[in-house]
């Protein structure tokens, strides 16, 4: 058995994690507002107040918007994927097999970033529906949808809301969500279950929302620049051989981090799932 892979090969394989964990690693990452490419341990987003706009006079002064400007630092982290391979030779001529451990790598750190913005949704102690001892209903949604617009959260194609699958159920009995009649063939949610437009908003069903252990199911709506995620480095993988063990260790890394940033642009819908 060789003891050595070819520079090829393990060039090969992180392309396909990486690929991996873009097509299906994270569900949440394209929602909320990125930074690439972070040098350092830490990445800062700018939160700009609202502006106000003014007259002015004839040959006057133009009047300054005095927008409050605060920075938000996000801390990264890094986290590992990895596992024993026996016999990697066998993997370079059978394709299903390295995908396989491929996915799992990329899917493993993909479930951590999506902890992690979640995490960081969960911060937001503004604007929280309570469960009221029931489940995702209209009114929950209707309530949430005018704190949004109250807020001013625009309304540009950029929200997104992220229940659990006994919520996500919930929805499917509302006709305004479910219904041809009401929203046309085209965004009938019965023809995949990823995710669909609702509102203004594309909805997505999660199974790792945080539940505090009540039955009670904290379900997020909001817009895309209320979370920051930072990533100082993107999945990268190494591979290593080991004698003593006669397998390669195929370890995925990856270095991000997820910070809340303003959370006026953020309903928390508590959900009842007894």
């Amino acid at each position: 058995m060789a003891t050595s892979i070819s520079q090829a090969f393990v060039k090969q394989f992180e392309r396909e994690v990486h690929e991996a964990y873009q097509r299906m690693g994270s569900k949440l990452k394209g929602t909320v507002r990125s930074i690439n490419n972070v040098k350092g341990a830490s990445a800062v987003f700018q939160k700009v107040g609202k502006g106000t706009a003014s007259t002015k006079s004839t040959h006057g002064m133009v009047p300054v918007m005095n927008l409050d400007h605060s920075s938000i630092e996000c801390s990264l982290q890094d986290f590992y994927a990895g596992d024993w391979v026996d016999h990697l030779d066998a993997l370079k001529v059978n394709m299903d097999e390295r995908q396989v451990i491929a996915n799992a790598g990329a899917y493993a750190l993909g479930r951590k970033t999506d902890e992690m913005i979640l995490s960081a949704l969960g911060a937001a102690t503004q604007n929280i529906i309570p469960d009221g001892a029931i489940g995702l209903t209209k009114d929950k949604v209707l309530n949430a949808f005018e704190i949004l617009g109250g807020a001013d959260v625009p309304d540009d194609g950029q929200r997104f809301a992220v229940v659990g699958w006994k919520q996500w159920s919930d929805l499917l009995q509302i006709d305004e969500f479910g219904n041809a009649d009401y929203i046309g063939s085209e965004e009938l949610p019965w023809q995949g279950s990823q995710a669909k437009r609702w509102l203004g908003t594309t909805w997505i069903p999660h199974s790792a929302l945080p539940d505090n252990g009540a039955s009670v199911r904290s379900c997020f709506w909001f817009h895309k620049t209320a979370i920051g995620h930072a990533s100082g480095s993107d999945v990268q993988t190494d591979i290593s051989w080991h004698g003593d063990r006669a397998a390669h260790f195929v370890n995925n890394m990856m270095s991000q981090g997820a910070s809340l940033i303003d959370e006026n642009g953020i309903v928390t819908i508590d959900c009842d799932e007894t």
